[in-house]
């Protein structure tokens, strides 16, 4: 395994991180301590999980990935070998009503609430990273492509939403505090307000980030790289899409999408194109499509970790396997000529 530094914070995360979202819908808790027990033996120290989770999102589902964790570590100890991340939702645009009788946002009582929460359900005292599921205000996310300017729907201030994190690490609840689903302005209010007032900085932000989706490319890479704020990289696999299962409409039984209604901001109208393009790219030259689609995100300076998950320890084996993948140069330039034909058909 390869470890990269995760921002300041001084921890080393391992390149590819384990994403754990299926835990407690498509995968049982004893599948999900399975995973946890496999990804340890090949030395992946970072889990990334949420309060919303397991998806899809639901009354019965919500926390569930949470509380498998949290009997692995009840039955296993090694909580000093994980870097634990977790995430808050932000202001729910519809739905999550069962989330803290709908109210969720991103102000002091409702960071100290899910904080406790995520504490108990993960049997732990801390929690390494604490992340900004999605910011309160409006932004571009999950599919958008225009930006639309709402100043009078800006949730909370983002100073009072440091300041309470801040307390958090003060308390010792939370070590660190990462963004996710957030643009270039986000960031760098966020390292603006951290810096004027003493109060912690970002390490992190998670955006989606595959070859479906090179979006962090054109602005939030030269602030991860110049900031020291690292990019961790959820669905590589574009969701699965990257494997081909989806292609011509297909909804294979279990599947992701089979399972949960809301809209994939991977069924768009050059999708099955620019992903057959991809997978003839792999065949030609012998590769998995799905290790040739991790491994293009590891290449990348400004990934401090790709988040891979699976319902099949099969699956997972396979993607954790495309830590020893190197992308040839004629490789590269075949994807990026795909890239230039059919750019970011799933933003």
């Amino acid at each position: 395994m390869q470890y990269r530094s995760l921002g300041r914070t001084g921890l080393s995360v391992s390149a590819i991180g384990l994403g754990t979202m299926t835990w407690g819908s498509q995968n049982t808790e004893a599948e999900g301590h399975a995973q946890m027990d496999a990804a340890l033996d090949r030395g992946i120290n970072f889990w990334d999980t949420a309060e919303m989770y397991a998806i899809p999102p639901t009354a019965e589902s919500y926390g569930r990935t949470e509380s498998i964790i949290g009997s692995w570590f009840q039955a296993r100890g090694g909580r000093d070998k994980v870097i634990l991340a977790s995430k808050i939702i932000g202001a729910p645009a519809g739905g999550f009503g069962w989330v803290r009788e709908g109210k969720s946002r991103l102000d002091r009582a409702n960071l100290f609430a899910a904080v406790e929460a995520s504490l108990s359900r993960l049997k732990t005292d801390y929690i390494d990273l604490y992340q900004l599921h999605w910011p309160d205000r409006v932004s571009n996310r999950f599919g958008n492509r225009v930006y639309t300017h709402k100043p009078e729907k800006d949730g909370v201030p983002i100073e009072e939403t440091l300041a309470a994190l801040g307390e958090l690490v003060a308390a010792g609840k939370i070590r660190h505090v990462g963004l996710s689903n957030d643009t270039p302005w986000g960031v760098m209010r966020f390292l603006r307000a951290a810096e004027m007032a003493g109060l912690p900085r970002v390490a992190s932000i998670q955006n989606a980030y595959n070859l479906l989706n090179r979006t962090f490319e054109q602005g939030l890479s030269e602030v991860a790289l110049r900031e020291e704020v690292g990019l961790l990289a959820y669905a590589p696999l574009g969701a699965g899409t990257l494997t081909g299962k989806y292609l011509n409409g297909a909804m294979p039984a279990g599947s992701r999408r089979s399972i949960d209604p809301r809209p994939s901001r991977y069924v768009t109208v050059n999708a099955d194109a620019a992903t057959e393009a991809y997978l003839d790219i792999a065949r030609r030259h012998g590769l998995s499509p799905s290790q040739m689609a991790i491994a293009f995100t590891l290449r990348q300076p400004f990934v401090a970790s790709s988040l891979i998950g699976a319902t099949t320890m099969e699956t997972l084996v396979s993607n954790m396997d495309a830590i020893d993948v190197t992308l040839s140069d004629e490789v590269l330039a075949e994807i990026d000529a795909v890239h230039n034909r059919l750019p970011d058909p799933c933003p």
